[in-house]
């Protein structure tokens, strides 16, 4: 895989990470439909889109087993971003966690290197 189809994947995941801490942002304390209205939501679906559109175009040019392990990165930012933006904590299981999705990532991307 190119360093430039990295690049956006990675690029990809933060966009689609920052969507989805933004739609829970949105959405904490809300009842009523028309409350879901609002700049957190509406940006974070904008985000959300974009990553997946980045995602799409570089599923254009590389194989899917490549591209689909880059979701695991997005798994990954949004449980570090809930900690550090939304106040979550993060056990010590769980950080375990994290760092071997990463270190499958790591595995499977290098792993299928063209």
């Amino acid at each position: 895989m190119s360093g430039y189809s990295i690049a956006l994947l990675t690029l990809s995941a933060f966009l689609a990470a920052a969507g989805q801490i933004l739609l829970k942002i949105g959405a904490h304390g809300r009842q009523g439909i028309l409350e879901f209205v609002n700049i957190p939501i509406t940006t974070g679906l904008l985000l959300y889109g974009g990553g997946v559109l980045i995602w799409i175009y570089v599923l254009s040019h590389e194989k899917l087993t490549n591209v689909y392990a880059f979701t695991a990165l997005t798994f990954v930012l949004v449980y570090v971003g809930a900690v550090f933006f939304v106040g979550e904590k993060m056990s010590l299981l769980a950080g375990t966690g994290v760092c071997l999705i990463l270190a499958g990532l790591y595995l499977i991307t290098n792993h299928n290197v063209q």
